[in-house]
């Protein structure tokens, strides 16, 4: 009997150990591309927010999702600090309207700071 549960033991810490997520994989520092963003902090403290925050439920960086890509809103948009100060603040109060009838939730707890890091992260995207 002991052997039995030794090897059930054995055999679902194994399991365990080798289906365990992979924490360095999702670090920024493996999805940054193998090019002039490798070594860019806005796109590294970007990327962190993307992650940390709800980004993702609606954006994407190249495919437009419920919003517009983060390629889409760089284009449109020019990249002097006026415009910076715009988009970030609608990063915090949200809005409806600038790309169509889905609105954009507000994220009243995210710092002006890191709504003007985002911003420079998606200017980074543009194509």
């Amino acid at each position: 009997m002991k052997k039995i549960i030794i090897g059930l033991a054995l055999g679902v810490s194994i399991t365990i150990f080798s289906c365990g997520e992979n924490k360095k994989a999702e670090t920024v520092e493996n999805k940054a591309p193998e090019n002039k963003l490798a070594n860019n902090p806005d796109y590294h403290r970007g990327t962190e927010l993307f992650y940390k925050n709800d980004c993702g439920t609606c954006h994407a960086d190249k495919v437009k999702l419920s919003g517009p890509s983060y390629a889409e809103i760089a284009a449109k948009y020019n990249a002097d600090t006026a415009m910076i100060e715009t988009l970030a603040g609608r990063i915090i109060k949200g809005g409806k309207g600038v790309w169509g009838e889905v609105p954009m939730t507000a994220h009243p707890n995210l710092s002006k700071e890191d709504a003007i890091a985002l911003v420079k992260y998606i200017y980074l995207l543009k194509e």
